[in-house]
């Protein structure tokens, strides 16, 4: 018995460690809770393909920098997969305009905008409406959240 738990936790270790030395800089700075779940379980693909968010299934899924997507067919998953960067959000998932305060504000994962085919996800609640600040100066903000964020990451 004690033989078996040796060679489970040697195995065990083995497997876990390649994950840990692969992770990216940008992996502990995800809008991610402690399942990895992206975008709240939305599927990146469709914000691009349907201009809509619309929620993933569990059946199909896929790792990227830390974090796990969700999707709503196997085709999307399969696009992802060939380009995850391309859909991805920008900011790890925070919220594109607060990131130009370099702040990490959560998402509304309905509330988006795709420019220069990059996806960009806003805070909409109580407090106030984040796209609609984007919106009135868009390329200074992006501009401010771009190095906002490359601060963040450390690059």
């Amino acid at each position: 018995m004690n033989r078996f738990c040796l060679r489970f936790g040697v195995f065990a270790l083995l497997m876990v460690s390649p994950v840990v030395l692969a992770e990216s800089k940008e992996v502990k700075h995800q809008n991610i809770g402690n399942d990895r779940l992206a975008i709240a379980g939305y599927d990146p693909v469709s914000y691009f393909d349907a201009g809509a968010a619309h929620k993933g299934k569990g059946e199909f899924t896929a790792d990227y920098n830390g974090a796990v997507y969700r999707f709503e067919s196997d085709e999307h998953r399969k696009a992802f997969i060939a380009e995850p960067a391309k859909y991805a959000p920008a900011y790890g998932g925070w919220c594109a305009t607060a990131m130009a305060e370099g702040k990490k504000v959560e998402i509304d994962p309905k509330s988006f905008k795709i420019t220069n085919g990059r996806l960009f996800l806003f805070y909409n609640g109580l407090f106030a409406d984040a796209r609609k600040k984007w919106l009135k100066d868009e390329a200074n903000l992006q501009g401010k959240a771009d190095a906002a964020w490359k601060q963040t990451v450390g690059e």
